[in-house]
């Protein structure tokens, strides 16, 4: 007999079909496989499409949807992507999006990662500059109200621009050869690079400070838009706009606008023009109405120029190595969480201001001001009756005390004095009352109603029955 491995494939002799192998797949396993596949055969895809639901992440990712009428499709643009950008992305904007399609495992869901972007029909710069322009004027910061005159007769004007080359040279030229009494301090700068816009900006706040100048003039020479992007930075327009001496923009030709130019106090089309402006008073508004009937023609030409400028992309791996790839689905995953636990706290914070608001309408019902002004209102009566009561009690007391006084005064010996009566005091102050109390020699005090005097006694035995003229015995002495 012999045996056989019940785990050992079967031979079915019969003439039916053979059944297939059925094989399980893990979940992981599975959706693993096919996110290899899709990057393999799309790890370098162009799409373009609208933006929606655009959300950045506290992690500096970003995260949208885009999509056409017919369909639609995550994307995730991680944070040193991001970085990269020129532009702010926003909902319903049109772009050109570059990258590989994976799978978000997570999720089961597919999705692009994205490694450059571009507005479809303008170049980044220039989406950048108009966005920061419209966010600017609808803040109200180039409202012609804002603008400040220049000085018609400066004594000494600063200048914000490069040490080197043509630009200083040609204003120095103008200045000196048009008004040779005004005086031109320099602060140098660097006018193109990351650093430039920090340099600008502590320019303008220590020429403020320092009280030497009555005007500002930023210059720079021409150049494309990538040169100029220093003088397109909200940095240096919000500096220029916090500027307490007037400013005059003098970035690149006449054809070139920056947001300085919007920002600033007065364009001028070049360095040397602005020369011209500050040093020549008298033609200046002649000047600033010429301006103004050129804008038109110089706003058609810079609308012409934006259609022709674009931004050159560099090229991007086809694809990143497994571990960075790691890395991106690991960080997404964060992301996702942060979502989560935003919208967790957000619930939870709205129940307790639900319960604080509850809280708060309980203690307005108990609100214990109204009893305290029920009781300074009780405490006011109680003080206006004791002060009534106060007052006849001692109306009642000043009374009763007149009347004493006028008792006191009909006893008192003083009024027996007003009536021609004296009263006899020896030296130590005791009434005299008899002559047996005194003896030849003592000095007693006599005191009259209008005042006293001193004696001397020469014979104190009179008969009491004695006229009081006998007097004379008393030998008086003041």
């Amino acid at each position: 007999m012999i045996s056989r491995d019940p785990f050992e494939p079967q031979l079915d002799l019969s003439f039916e079909e053979p059944r297939l192998t059925r094989r399980v797949w893990p979940v992981r396993e599975l959706v693993g496989l096919v996110r290899e596949l899709v990057e393999q055969e799309y790890g370098d895809v162009w799409v373009e499409g609208e933006i929606s639901n655009f959300r950045p992440a506290p992690s500096g990712h970003v995260y949208f949807t885009l999509k056409d009428a017919d369909a639609q499709l995550p994307v995730v643009l991680f944070r040193r992507q991001a970085m990269l950008l020129r532009f702010r992305p926003e909902d319903g904007l049109h772009v050109l999006v570059r990258g590989r399609v994976s799978v978000y495992e997570q999720r089961g869901q597919m999705q692009l990662v994205a490694e450059t972007m571009e507005p479809v029909g303008a170049g980044s710069l220039q989406l950048a500059f108009e966005q920061l322009k419209d966010r600017l004027k609808a803040e109200g910061l180039f409202d012609a109200a804002r603008k400040r005159p220049l000085p018609a007769f400066p004594r000494t004007v600063g200048i914000v621009t490069s040490p080197t080359g043509a630009v200083i040279r040609d204003f120095l030229n103008i200045v000196s050869r048009r008004h040779s009494g005004l005086s031109v301090l320099l602060f140098p700068v660097s006018v193109q690079g990351d650093s430039a816009p920090a340099e600008v900006e502590a320019a303008l706040a220590q020429l403020n400070i320092s009280g030497l100048v009555d005007v500002i003039v930023l210059a720079r020479g021409g150049g494309s838009l990538e040169d100029l992007a220093a003088f397109n930075s909200e940095r240096v327009a919000r500096a220029i706009i916090a500027s307490r001496l007037p400013v005059v923009s003098a970035i690149g030709h006449e054809t070139d606008f920056t947001i300085a130019d919007f920002a600033a106090d007065l364009r001028a089309p070049t360095p040397s023009a602005a020369a011209e402006l500050i040093t020549e008073a008298q033609h200046k508004i002649a000047e600033h109405l010429a301006n103004q009937s050129h804008r038109l023609d110089r706003a058609t030409r810079y609308q012409l120029l934006q259609a022709r400028q674009r931004l050159t992309r560099l090229p991007v791996s086809r694809a990143e190595s497994p571990v960075s790839a790691l890395l991106h689905r690991l960080e997404q995953r964060v992301d996702d969480f942060s979502f989560r636990l935003d919208a967790a706290i957000g619930g939870h914070l709205r129940q307790l201001q639900g319960h604080t608001a509850e809280l708060a309408a309980a203690i307005l019902r108990h609100d214990p001001r109204r009893e305290l002004a029920q009781a300074r209102e009780r405490l006011a009566a109680f003080r206006t009756r004791l002060d009534s009561s106060l007052e006849r009690t001692l109306q009642r007391s000043a009374s009763h005390l007149n009347s004493l006084d006028a008792r006191l005064n009909s006893l008192s010996p003083l009024a027996v004095l007003d009536r021609g009566y004296a009263l006899v005091l020896d030296m130590q102050g005791a009434v005299v009352r008899s002559t047996a109390q005194i003896a030849t020699g003592d000095k007693i005090t006599t005191r009259l109603a209008d005042g006293a005097f001193i004696s001397r006694v020469e014979n104190p035995s009179v008969a009491p029955d004695a006229p009081l003229k006998t007097a004379s015995n008393l030998k008086t002495r003041n």
